[in-house]
């Protein structure tokens, strides 16, 4: 299922904040390649949103090359990001 677009929600995009500054804090450069990683992944739901399993009553993406995972939701059109949770 593809929709037309992707929002991420103010939680959501603290959660980005707080991430980033986690591995900013271990090692220069890498907060902003979480950063890059994630909204890489996010924008990707344009075409693949709806095929994640659903967790807790969201769909779960997880995160390529990082250990978080994206929760959203496709009530309406666009799809949601609600969070971007630490799985560790």
């Amino acid at each position: 299922m593809s929709v037309s677009d992707v929002v991420l929600m103010e939680e959501a995009s603290d959660d980005l904040e707080a991430g980033r500054r986690f591995y900013e804090q271990r090692e220069p450069g890498v907060g902003l390649d979480f950063v890059e990683s994630a909204l890489s992944d996010i924008v990707s739901l344009r075409l693949y949103a709806g095929i994640h399993s659903v967790w807790h009553g969201y769909h779960r993406m997880l995160i390529k090359r990082f250990p978080f995972a994206v929760y959203y939701d496709i009530v309406s059109d666009p799809a949601r990001v609600v969070a971007v949770l630490d799985m560790r």
